[in-house]
C-alpha cells in the first residue's frame, strides 16, 4: 500500500495472507488503497487508508477485525499487537500498540507471528 512503512507493510501483509476470499478482496483493496493518515498516540500507531472507488467492497458490506498477528520489537519487552479494522467492508484502520510500554522512536528489527498456529481464518472474520 501506498504510504505504509517497512513494519506496516509487513503487518497488512502478514494479517491479509491466506486463500479466503474476503482475505483475497481485501489484499486487492489494500493494493489500491494509500494511506491517509498516520498519528501516533506515544505507545502505539493509527493508521487510516482511503480506499478509491470501484474497488469491490468485502461479502456483505461488514464491519468487523483481523487482530491475530504480534511481533517481537527490539527493545521492547513485551513486544507488539495489530488490529485492522474493516468498516462497510472496506479496508479503514490499521492499530499498532505495545503492552504497556513507549513506543519506539525507530523500530527497524522486528519478527511477525501469528497469536495461534494453525491460523484459524474464519474465526477473525466473524464466521
Amino acid at each position: 500500500m501506498e504510504g505504509l512503512n517497512k513494519l506496516e507493510n509487513a503487518v497488512l501483509t502478514k494479517l491479509l495472507a491466506g486463500g479466503h476470499p474476503i482475505l483475497a478482496t481485501l489484499r486487492l483493496q489494500a493494493e489500491a488503497a494509500h494511506l491517509v493518515t498516520r498519528e501516533y498516540s506515544g505507545n502505539g500507531f493509527f493508521c487510516t487508508f482511503a480506499v478509491p472507488s470501484g474497488q469491490p467492497p468485502v461479502a456483505s458490506n461488514s464491519t468487523f477485525r483481523i487482530g491475530d498477528v504480534d511481533a517481537k520489537v527490539k527493545g521492547l519487552k513485551h513486544g507488539v499487537g495489530f488490529v485492522l479494522f474493516i468498516k462497510n467492508g472496506y479496508l479503514d484502520m490499521l492499530e499498532g500498540y505495545s503492552y504497556e510500554e513507549p513506543w519506539p522512536a525507530k523500530l527497524d528489527e522486528f519478527a511477525l507471528n501469528y497469536q495461534h498456529e494453525p491460523r484459524i481464518v474464519d474465526s477473525l472474520l466473524g464466521k
